[in-house]
């Protein structure tokens, strides 16, 4: 099968390539899935389970990729809840090879069922953004109607699904990002949105809720803007700074069917927009994660037309 495969992590993603690969076979519990499309996250190049296994050991060459859309073809023994020929989209194991191939093996558990009248590219782009922002909205902010979060990145990929999620809970939602992002974030649902680069910060005032995805300095002042009993919830690792008088907690994303199923819904009842900025082929997928100009949104491969 075609699969996009690294095997130098200095070398980023301009170190992909497109190769051939055996098809995976499903093992107990597992499914195999022919992909229709996938998602990428550029950073998983810099994390661990890219490069090796569970037990520290070096799977290279392995194949990116931990988003995706397609079609069961095979189960694996024990496996229960899907069945052969039916529509799926899910989270695919960090320390396994991902879903930037013709095919996939992963546990039946880590998907859900695809609707039919939503496209695999849009189902490929859920899984990360979707589940980020809910986690880290619901689970581990507490979110609560007439509450106020500052949603930094609002017109990127998870940013935005913060962004439309907080809103539709009842919240306020301040965005941040660079100037030329204020309108994306603001027709993704923000009520305001804060320049980065321009506008002074410390002006948002106090809020409740940060969404933290860029970390650093931008981090440690969003946390003096939290107010009593608020929450920092972050996605670049342990935070630098905490609340005086709130919560930091940094988490990573998980999957979860009955989440996955909410969010879909949420995009069939046109509740919920994904971000995409580009669908491309899998013949075409280094180029595609090595653009020449900045996007803000996803990119999706399109596996099979």
């Amino acid at each position: 099968m075609k699969a996009i495969a690294v095997t130098d992590q200095a070398a980023g993603t301009a170190g992909m390539k497109l190769t051939e690969r055996p098809e995976p076979q499903a093992a107990i519990n597992d499914v195999v899935v022919q992909v229709h499309a996938s998602g990428f996250v550029p950073t998983e190049l810099m994390w661990p389970s890219t490069w090796t296994d569970r037990v520290h050991r070096d799977r290279t060459p392995s194949i990116p990729g931990h988003e995706l859309a397609g079609v069961v073809t095979a189960l694996g023994y024990g496996t229960t809840g899907l069945s052969v020929g039916q529509r799926v989209f899910g989270l695919a194991d960090w320390y396994r090879d991902g879903t930037l191939a013709e095919y996939l093996a992963m546990e039946a558990r880590n998907l859900a069922p695809l609707p039919g009248d939503v496209d695999f590219t849009v189902g490929a782009s859920l899984p990360i953004s979707g589940l980020t922002a809910w986690q880290g909205l619901f689970q581990h902010g507490r979110l609560q109607a007439g509450q106020s979060v500052l949603a930094h990145g609002a017109a990127g990929a998870v940013g935005s699904m913060v962004t439309q999620l907080a809103r539709e809970a009842g919240a306020y939602v301040i965005g941040t990002g660079r100037a030329a992002d204020r309108q994306k974030a603001l027709d993704f649902g923000a009520n305001e949105f804060v320049d980065l680069d321009n506008d002074a910060l410390e002006d948002v005032g106090n809020v409740d809720l940060v969404f933290d995805v860029i970390g650093g300095n931008i981090q440690k002042r969003s946390a003096g803007l939290i107010r009593a009993g608020g929450t920092l919830v972050t996605v670049v690792g342990p935070p630098d700074a905490r609340p005086a008088n709130g919560l930091a907690v940094d988490f990573v994303v998980e999957s979860d069917r009955a989440q996955l199923t909410e969010i879909v819904q949420r995009v069939r009842d046109g509740r919920l927009r994904t971000n995409i900025s580009n669908i491309s082929t899998l013949d075409d997928a280094v180029s595609a994660f090595n653009p020449t100009k900045r996007r803000s949104g996803k990119t999706i491969i399109r596996v099979r037309q």
